[in-house]
């Protein structure tokens, strides 16, 4: 396994300064934020650090030529929209970007983008994988023709009202991804295995990765900390964010031995990215880069 941490914490940065940071710090890879070039409409969005619109050939060696030097690789290519929008001029460019990285990670040698499945999220699990169906065949066939895997995140995306009741990602849970493996069974459609978001779920984080072993692509190292005395007071329906934080990678609940050891029974030998969303390490990018050195220095005992 190698371990990269995923870019968009580092927003005002550039990417050099991002593969800079990697390098000093001894990080081997980096998921890579590539986002469009727009305002962002949420925390960790709309970061671009590589932006495809603008890549002609030399931009692309350039890239690869500076990340060679550095020692650092690219991981997958991430962009995180809701690709199931109710809105279809949205929806559609949402799909239309995704797709331009499915063709661009070749260039760059990298064969995974990370992504969401998206979600309507006032509609059944039921209806929307009517529409999963619709809208995630063509992508798919894009990516097999690409040689390129698409790695689905299990994060819900349901922490504010504004994505009250469903949230805007199908793929949460392992019944779930049952249903959309079997609707799309390919080998270029998988997961990007992220535990916290099963903590707060209640959901088993480590029975989930022997079944579906063989559909994990990328895997994100998050922690969660439940704050069991919210949880009692407002209960499991609440806005999640109401009973839960998200922490760095030994300051939260999941217990990191059992998952890496975990992953190396499944013989898990890819590409694995701490995702830093901490509140208590944002406020400057001293403290960023601190966040980074200390779930770099902790996940080290563990991924060697």
């Amino acid at each position: 396994m190698k371990l990269g941490f995923v870019s968009a914490i580092m927003s005002e940065s550039s990417f050099k300064e991002v593969i800079d940071t990697a390098a000093d710090i001894g990080y081997e890879c980096i998921e890579v934020a590539c986002w469009p070039q727009e305002k962002a409409t949420r925390r960790y969005a709309g970061v671009s650090h590589i932006n495809v619109d603008e890549l002609d050939d030399n931009k692309i060696q350039h890239i690869k030529d500076y990340m060679k030097e550095k020692g650092v690789e690219i991981s997958a290519l991430a962009y995180y929209p809701n690709t199931l929008d109710p809105d279809l001029d949205k929806r559609g460019k949402y799909i239309n970007h995704l797709e331009k990285l499915i063709c661009t990670a070749p260039k760059f040698d990298v064969h995974t983008v990370t992504t969401f499945i998206g979600r309507i999220k006032d509609k059944t699990v039921e209806e929307n994988l009517i529409e999963y169906e619709k809208v995630w065949k063509p992508i798919v066939k894009l990516a097999e023709e690409n040689n390129v895997r698409i790695a689905i995140e299990n994060c819900p995306m349901l922490f504010t009202q504004d994505q009250w009741p469903g949230g805007e990602n199908l793929a949460t849970t392992p019944a779930i991804w049952r249903k959309m493996f079997e609707i799309i069974p390919s080998n270029n459609l998988g997961i990007n295995y992220d535990p916290s978001h099963f903590i707060w779920q209640h959901i088993d984080y480590i029975r989930p990765l022997y079944e579906f072993k063989d559909k994990i692509f990328h895997v994100h190292y998050k922690d969660i900390k439940l704050y069991k005395d919210n949880l009692s007071d407002v209960g499991v329906m609440a806005y999640p964010l109401d009973y839960m934080s998200p922490k760095l990678p030994g300051l939260g609940d999941v217990d990191w031995a059992k998952y890496v050891s975990a992953l190396t029974d499944i013989r898990y030998d890819g590409y694995t990215c701490i995702e830093i969303e901490d509140k208590a390490f944002e406020n400057s990018d001293e403290n960023i880069k601190k966040a980074l050195k200390l779930s770099y220095h902790y996940m080290r005992q563990f991924v060697i």
